[in-house]
C-alpha cells in the first residue's frame, strides 16, 4: 500500500488548477474515465499485478479488469512441465479503500469532492439525497473518505503554535459531565493536531504538547488554565493569554488560530453532522484536521485520492463494532 502511495507522489505535479464541480463532470463523468485516472494514480510506472508485482499484464476490456501473464512464483507443481501464469484476475479497486464497493466510481469522485470541498462538512442525510443512494451507503461512504483523512505519522508543529482545549456535549455544571474533551495545537501558518482526551490533567495536558510540538519550537500560547503550568524551557517560551480578564490578544500572544478552528469544529456539528456519537468524533476530527492542514493545496482532489488508493478496506462490521 504504502509503495503504490510513494511511487505515485513522485509523478510530476500538474499545473496547479482548483477542481470546480464542472471540471469534476467533465474529466471523470463516466467510469471508464475514473477507471483510467485510478490506475495512472495507482500506477504511474505501468499496472502490477497485487498478488506477483509482474508487469506482464493483459487487459480484460469488457469488465475493467486486468489478469496477470506473470510467471507464478514458487516451485514448479509436480508433473508440470511448465511454468504456469500467475493468471490473479484484478481490478484498479483491489486492496484499495473502493474494494468489494458496488458503488459506481463516479459517484465516489463526487463524494470525496463534495466532503473535501465543504468547509463545514456534508452530513451524510445530504449525500443520500445528493448522490441517490440509500443513508446506509452514503453514512458508511463518508467513514470510508475519513478513515483515509486521517495522518498516521504527522510532523511535529514548530514555530510558534497555540495549544488549547474545547468541550463537546450537552450542558452540565461540571465541565467534564456529560462532556468529551478535544485538545487542539496549531502551528501558525501551519498545520493542525487534534484529540480527544477525558479530562484537561496536567499529565494529559504536558503529554499532548509533548507528542504534537517539536522540541525546538520557539513559543507556545495558551490561555491561563493552571493545568498548563510552565511549558517553557531553555528555547521555548510559553504565553498566557488569561481569557477570565477579558485578555484574548496582547500584541503577538493569542490563541486566535486554534479558536478559529474550534468554531469550524462546532458550526460542522451544528449545521451539518447535527449530531454524533463519541465513538466516531475522532474520525470526524480527522476531518477538519485534514481539510484545515490542506486548505492551501490546489491538489486537494488528487492528494485525497491518492490516500483513498494507499488506504486498506474499512469493513462496515469494523466500523460499527462497539
Amino acid at each position: 500500500m504504502a509503495t503504490d502511495r510513494k511511487i505515485a507522489a513522485k509523478r510530476p505535479k500538474p499545473p496547479a488548477s482548483h477542481m470546480d464541480l464542472p471540471k469534476l463532470i467533465e474529466q471523470y463523468g463516466s467510469e471508464d474515465k475514473c477507471h483510467a485516472y485510478l490506475e495512472d494514480l495507482r500506477w504511474p510506472q505501468g499496472v502490477e499485478c497485487p498478488r506477483c508485482g509482474s508487469r506482464a499484464i493483459s487487459r480484460i476490456h469488457k469488465r475493467l479488469q486486468f489478469h496477470c501473464d506473470g510467471p507464478m512464483e514458487g516451485p514448479l507443481p509436480k508433473g508440470a512441465k511448465k511454468r504456469l501464469s500467475c493468471g490473479y484476475q484484478f481490478s484498479v479497486r483491489v486492496d484499495t479503500i473502493f474494494d468489494r464497493s458496488h458503488l459506481p466510481l463516479w459517484k465516489w469522485f463526487l463524494a470525496v469532492y463534495l466532503i473535501g470541498e465543504s468547509k463545514k462538512g456534508i452530513s451524510s442525510k445530504q449525500l443520500e439525497r445528493t448522490l441517490g443512494v440509500s443513508y446506509k451507503t452514503a453514512w458508511f461512504l463518508s467513514h470510508r473518505i475519513r478513515a483515509a483523512m486521517e495522518d498516521d505519522s504527522p510532523t511535529m508543529l514548530r514555530g510558534t503554535v497555540e495549544v488549547d482545549e474545547t468541550w463537546l456535549g450537552g450542558k452540565s455544571s461540571e465541565p467534564w459531565a456529560n462532556k468529551i474533551m478535544v485538545l487542539g495545537a496549531v502551528q501558525r501558518g501551519g498545520d493542525v493536531r487534534l484529540k480527544v482526551e477525558r479530562r484537561p490533567d496536567r499529565k494529559t495536558l504536558h503529554k499532548f504538547v509533548k507528542d504534537t510540538i517539536h522540541d525546538d519550537a520557539s513559543a507556545i500560547h495558551t490561555d491561563a488554565l493552571a493545568a498548563y503550568g510552565n511549558l517553557s524551557d531553555h528555547n521555548t517560551r510559553h504565553e498566557v493569554v488569561n481569557h477570565r480578564k477579558e485578555e484574548w490578544v496582547r500584541a503577538h500572544v493569542h490563541t486566535n488560530t486554534v479558536e478559529g478552528v474550534w468554531s469550524l469544529l462546532k458550526r460542522s456539528l451544528v449545521g451539518s453532522y447535527h449530531q454524533l456519537s463519541a465513538k466516531h468524533l475522532p474520525a470526524y476530527l480527522d476531518e477538519v484536521a485534514f481539510k484545515f492542514n490542506n486548505r492551501d493545496n490546489p491538489y486537494l482532489f488528487r492528494d485525497t485520492m491518492l490516500r483513498l488508493i494507499g488506504e486498506e478496506p474499512l469493513r462496515y462490521k469494523r466500523l460499527i463494532a462497539s
